[in-house]
Order: structure tokens, then sequence, then C-alpha cells
């Protein structure tokens, strides 16, 4: 312990570059910067939009993928996956033109695609970038493997996580923390949770996790007045230190498999899961196990949001709903139509929910009622979750031309 307090010491000198100091203009990983789904309240992002409407720039993406972009400083970085090819590679955009810097190729070969869900996909991961390296996760050759390549898309290090027994896919996104990346590889063999030193790829901490099939991202929240690494599934929710990876507690409170990215107020974290059983949950963040109330709703991907003491979600069926979070009081609910894989979006009192035919309804962060602020429609099919920032949005989207599906990049800005 004391060799490992010395090494956490000499890290923490480190710029704090390091410290995962993005821009408040940035959206550096999934879920943004403060890993909520909450985009910055002051920015003012186009409410109407479409392929002609508030386009600032739209660019071609080769191969295919349900990652959501990051953005930091003047890049846009997205991962996508030759599937004929068997090619899995990180691309490059320049914010600004959106015209394509690089293409760095990570995988050639080796996908394994036994037992993969027909919608997903070998690049459902979200990079992530702390202004010195984007960091990403791909699922190959039965493993996962962390990669790090620099801002002109040079490789720095590449690093296995875990063997990997795929089951419907995988889709969770390295998270950072500190001077670490946090990984996850929940499986069916057995899979592990990770913390990873970010300019080397060294393994810092690993534990290991069950045998059963499970896709969260790890999220670090401040939760019953300490910074926890939260996992929810394999019927169980955990917490762990985020920069050790010591266990602080884990009490059963969660489905088998779960997708969605856990959020809190402060004193309960709130999940939500789809197989075997369709759940929302609150359990006291304190290490107690207490659930303090659930029901039967099926949030299974799309992940919630949380503001001023009302949660929000919208339901892989088309229901957008409000909960008061400490109580389970349902608030209200409206069907929004469609289904939807994509994750909202709060800006402000703003939700921005897409469905999986790419309408996107806007929608009041209110718990007086629903109130609906329009739609907008890009693209024929989304997976992906926007980034919200700087003013504008970041949204993958897939379009039929001539037959054919194609991805695209938009920026979209009020033109």
């Amino acid at each position: 312990m004391k060799l490992f307090a010395l090494w956490i010491g000499s890290l923490m000198s480190i710029a704090l570059i390091g410290s995962m100091a993005a821009a408040q203009d940035d959206w550096p990983q999934w879920r943004g910067p403060a890993r909520t789904g909450v985009a910055d309240s002051k920015q003012k992002p186009p409410t109407q939009w479409s392929d002609s409407q508030n386009v600032v720039w739209k660019a071609a993406v080769p191969g295919r993928g349900h990652g959501a972009p990051t953005v930091v400083g003047g890049k846009v970085f997205l991962q996508t996956a030759d599937e004929e090819q068997q090619v899995q590679s990180v691309l490059c955009f320049d914010r600004a033109t959106g015209k394509q810097l690089w293409k760095t190729d990570i995988h050639s070969g080796k996908f394994v695609t036994a037992g993969i869900n027909k919608r997903s996909t070998q690049a459902s991961s979200t990079p992530a970038c702390d202004g010195e390296r984007v960091i990403v996760n791909f699922p190959n050759d039965a493993a996962i493997r962390t990669t790090a390549l620099d801002l002109n898309g040079k490789q720095v290090w590449q690093t296995k996580v875990s063997d990997y027994v795929l089951h419907q896919g995988y889709g969770s996104s390295p998270m950072l923390h500190q001077q670490l990346a946090l990984v996850a590889a929940d499986n069916k063999g057995g899979g592990a949770i990770a913390g990873l030193e970010r300019t080397s790829g060294k393994i810092v901490w690993k534990q290991e996790r069950a045998k059963l099939p499970n896709y969260p991202t790890p999220i670090v929240l401040t939760a019953a007045g300490k910074e926890q690494l939260f996992m929810i599934g394999c019927d169980v929710v955990a917490s762990f230190d985020p920069m050790s990876g010591t266990k602080n507690w884990e009490h059963p409170g969660s489905t088998t498999e779960c997708v969605t990215s856990t959020v809190t107020d402060g004193e309960l974290i709130f999940t939500s899961g789809g197989y075997p059983r369709n759940h929302v949950a609150a359990m006291k963040a304190d290490g107690s196990g207490k659930i303090v109330w659930d029901n039967g709703t099926r949030v299974y991907v799309p992940s919630m949001l949380i503001k001023d003491g009302y949660l929000y979600a919208v339901a892989d069926a088309g229901i957008a709903m409000c909960w008061e979070a400490a109580t389970g009081k349902e608030m209200w609910k409206s069907r929004l139509g469609g289904n939807f894989s994509s994750s909202p979006i709060l800006v402000g009192d703003v939700i921005y929910a897409t469905s999986e035919t790419g309408e996107t309804t806007l929608f009041r962060a209110s718990p007086k009622e629903f109130e609906s602020l329009g739609t907008s429609k890009l693209g024929d099919e989304v997976f992906s979750t926007p980034a919200i920032c700087g003013g504008r949005i970041y949204h993958r989207v897939a379009q039929t031309i001539d037959g054919q599906r194609r991805e695209f990049l938009y920026c979209l800005g009020i033109k």
C-alpha cells in the first residue's frame, strides 16, 4: 500500500490536463464533461433543424458504428468499423469545417460475429479525449482492448483488458478520471473492470467480474459525500474507489443485463435494466444496500437524466417519463412515438431525445407536465447519442441513398 500511495502521489504532480481539464465548450467523453448527459446550460444550440436547415457541415463516415462523437479543442473524434473488410478505426474531423483530418486503423481482421445482435456494431463505443490523447475501446479477437492515440492519430499504447465472450455486442466506453482511463468488460466468460494509466496503458488496478453478460460504461459520481465508481448489472449494484479499484460495497438491486449509465442526486443512485426483467430503481449510495423505490419500467438502453430532484427517462418504447427522485412518484408520462436507443441530453431545462428513425423531440425538464417544444428529423436511422457543446450539435446518423445505408456526421448550429 505504501508503494501504491507513493505512485499515486507522483502521478498527482502530472500536469492537470490529465485531471480532465476539458474546456466548457468540449464534450470529452461518453455523457459529456460531468458524465451525466448534462450539457453546458449557457449555450444556445439549435432547437430546429433538417438536412438543409441549420447545418454547419456534413461529413461522410465510412463504415458503421453506434458510438457517439467526442469533441475536444478543434477536433471531433469518432469510432467506426468496416464490417466487410473487418477493420476498426478512429476518425478525426476538423471541428470548424468537418474536413476529415485523419483515419487510424486500430484492428484488422479477427472480428467475432457469432452471437452479435444484428442491431449492434463492431464500433459501438465512444472515444474519450483528455486533450493529449484519444482513448478507445474495441472488441477484437475475443478480447477487449483499449488503445490510445495522440492527437495526430499515432498509436501511443494498446492494452488487453480482458478476454471477451461476445453476447449481443459491446458498447462500453472508457471513462476518464484523474490520471486513469476506467474500462469495463463484463461478459459471460468472466471479464473485468480496470483502471489504466493514461500515459502508458499500464493496468494500475483490476477487479474480476461475474460470468454474466452486461454492457454499461463505468461512471464516477460524487454520492454519499465521496467519489465512487459505479457499475450496475450482473444482478448487483457495485461501488469502487476509482483510483485504487478497492470495492466499497456490492448489493443486489440490479438486473443481469444493463446498458445505461447511472446518475445520482447525491444521496441515491438510479439504475435501470431490461433483462431478464425490466426495472428502474433508486438505491442509497451510502453502502447500506437499501432500495428506496423501484418500478417495472423498461428503460434498458437510453440513460436517464436528473435535474432539481426529478428523474427523467425515455423508455425504449418511446415514452418520456418524470419521477420524483426521492420517492419514485410518477409526475407524468407521455408517448413520443417510435423506439429509442440514443440517450437524451439536457441543455438548461430542455431535453433532446432522438428516436431510432432520426426524429428528435425537445421537451421541458419540468415536473409539472409534459411540454413538447417541437421535433426535428435528420437521417433514417439513429442509434448514436449526439454531443451538444459550444452551441452546436454533433449528430451521427445513417441515411439510405440509392438503396445503400450510409453514415454521416452532422454539425448543427444556428445560422
